[in-house]
C-alpha cells in the first residue's frame, strides 16, 4: 500500500514518541472506549525517568493503553520493552496486541491485562473512516510537534470477550508525534471532538512553556475536508475531583461537563454537552496538565496505573 505520513513503520526521534488515538461512544450513551497506541509511551513514569538521564530509544517504552466507560469500567496501560514491537507501514504489534489498516478500516485487535486490579481485557475494535484526512498541524513555534486528525468522522464496532460486550457509535482516529517531551514545550492544553449530521468539529487549545498559545477550531466534513472556522468564546466548565479546570471553547457559552470518564490527577477525559457549527452536540473533551506531570511526588504515583513488564 502507498506510504502515508501516520503510517505505522514512521521514525520516532530519540526522547520522542508517536501515537495513534481512537475514541468512541455508543450510540445509545451507555458506553465508551478509548485506545491509544504508544511508540514512546509519553504517560509513562518508566519513560520520563529513562530521558531525563538522556537519549533513550522510544521503541524501549511502547504500550497499548486501553479505557472502557459505562459499566464494566476497565484500564490498561503496561509499559513494554522494544522486544514487544513490531511494525510495518500498516500493522502495529505492541506485545499482544495489534492495530492494522487494510485500506479503509482500522482493526484493532486487543489483549491486555488491566491495573490496578490484573483482569484480562481482550476482544476487537474495528474503525470505519467515513474520509481520511491528509491535513496535519504544527502545535508549537519550534515545529517538534504534529497533530493529524487522520479519521474525524468514523463508526465504530467494539466486539469484547473479557468482559462480554458488544456497542458500536460514532468514532474518532488521530495521530500526535513529536521530537522531544511534551512538558518540555507544552504547559496545557485541551481538546475536544463533537460529531454532528454533515460535520465534526473539533477543538485544539495549547498554551505553550513560553506563555505562547494556539487555538485552532476545524470543520471536518463527510469527505474528509478540514475547514479552518473562527475559535468560538472560551468557557469554563465544572473542574474535576482532582481540581483540574475543564477549559473549553463553545458558542453562546454553552459547555457542561455530563461525565467525567478519566478523572487523573494531570489529566482529565469527560462527556461533555456543547454547542459548535450552530448545533448541540455531545463531545468528547480532554484537558491535560503538564506542570503536574512534571511532579515527582506524581511520578510515584503512576506506577499503579502504568506497570512495566519486561515482554
Amino acid at each position: 500500500m502507498s506510504a502515508r505520513p501516520w503510517s505505522f513503520d514512521q521514525p520516532v526521534a530519540s526522547r520522542g514518541y508517536r501515537w495513534w488515538y481512537v475514541d468512541a461512544l455508543s450510540d445509545d450513551g451507555a458506553h465508551g472506549i478509548t485506545i491509544i497506541a504508544f511508540i514512546g509511551t509519553v504517560f509513562s513514569p518508566w519513560y520520563a525517568w529513562a530521558h531525563r538521564r538522556g537519549e533513550v530509544d522510544p521503541a524501549e517504552h511502547c504500550c497499548v493503553n486501553v479505557a472502557l466507560y459505562g459499566a464494566p469500567k476497565r484500564w490498561a496501560m503496561t509499559d513494554r520493552r522494544a522486544g514487544a514491537l513490531k511494525r510495518d507501514a500498516d500493522t502495529l504489534t505492541i506485545g499482544p496486541s495489534s492495530l492494522h489498516w487494510d485500506g479503509t478500516a482500522l482493526t484493532i485487535g486487543i489483549e491486555e491485562v488491566t491495573a490496578p486490579i490484573p483482569s484480562r481485557l481482550s476482544g476487537s475494535v474495528r474503525v470505519l473512516p467515513d474520509a481520511v484526512s491528509e491535513r496535519a498541524f504544527v502545535l508549537d513555534g519550534a515545529g517538534r510537534h504534529r497533530w493529524q486528525p487522520i479519521a474525524a468522522r468514523a463508526r465504530v464496532e467494539v466486539a469484547l470477550t473479557h468482559p462480554a460486550l458488544s456497542w458500536s457509535g460514532p468514532a474518532y482516529f488521530d495521530t500526535n508525534t513529536g521530537t522531544a517531551p511534551l512538558e518540555d514545550d507544552f504547559a496545557e492544553w485541551d481538546w475536544c471532538r463533537a460529531p454532528m449530521r454533515d460535520a465534526t468539529a473539533v477543538l485544539y487549545n495549547a498554551t505553550r512553556r513560553d506563555g505562547s498559545t494556539q487555538s485552532l477550531a476545524l470543520r471536518v466534513g463527510r469527505d474528509g475536508s478540514v475547514q479552518d472556522v473562527e475559535p468560538p468564546p472560551p468557557v469554563r466548565m465544572a473542574p474535576t475531583l482532582w481540581r483540574l479546570p475543564r477549559p473549553t471553547r463553545a458558542e453562546g457559552a454553552a459547555a457542561t461537563a455530563t461525565r467525567t470518564l478519566v478523572d487523573a490527577p494531570f489529566y482529565s477525559r469527560s462527556e461533555i454537552r456543547t454547542r459548535l457549527l450552530g448545533q448541540d452536540a455531545t463531545a468528547v473533551h480532554e484537558y491535560l496538565n503538564l506542570k503536574r506531570f512534571r511532579s515527582p511526588i506524581l511520578y510515584s504515583m503512576l506506577p499503579f496505573r502504568v506497570p512495566r513488564t519486561l515482554r
